[in-house]
């Protein structure tokens, strides 16, 4: 089933972050993670799920991925800090 969801990855906690959209979650993160795709994600090793958010059409999506990539470092850690103050991976818990 297709979802659109934006997404956050991270190296590390309050490392690297990389804002993403996708229809398919589970498998795009699977796709970063085995480093399926070079660029950047894949440059800088970057692989922790540390927040994601559900949306109702790909548009609403692309617009607010777009937004997010414009807010500074500050701003997105505090919004995955909010829901994952731990920065655990949450690959995991999607795939389950």
């Amino acid at each position: 089933m297709k979802q659109p969801v934006v997404y956050i990855l991270a190296n590390q906690p309050n490392g690297t972050l990389y804002v993403g959209v996708t229809s398919n979650l589970a498998k795009r993160i699977y796709e970063h993670k085995s480093h399926a795709v070079e660029g950047f994600t894949d440059k800088y090793d970057i692989g922790l799920l540390v927040w994601y958010e559900v949306h109702e059409s790909m548009e609403s999506a692309i617009v607010r991925e777009k937004a997010l990539k414009r807010w500074n470092r500050a701003w997105k850690i505090e919004l995955i800090e909010k829901q994952n103050r731990d920065w655990e991976d949450l690959y995991e818990d999607i795939i389950f």
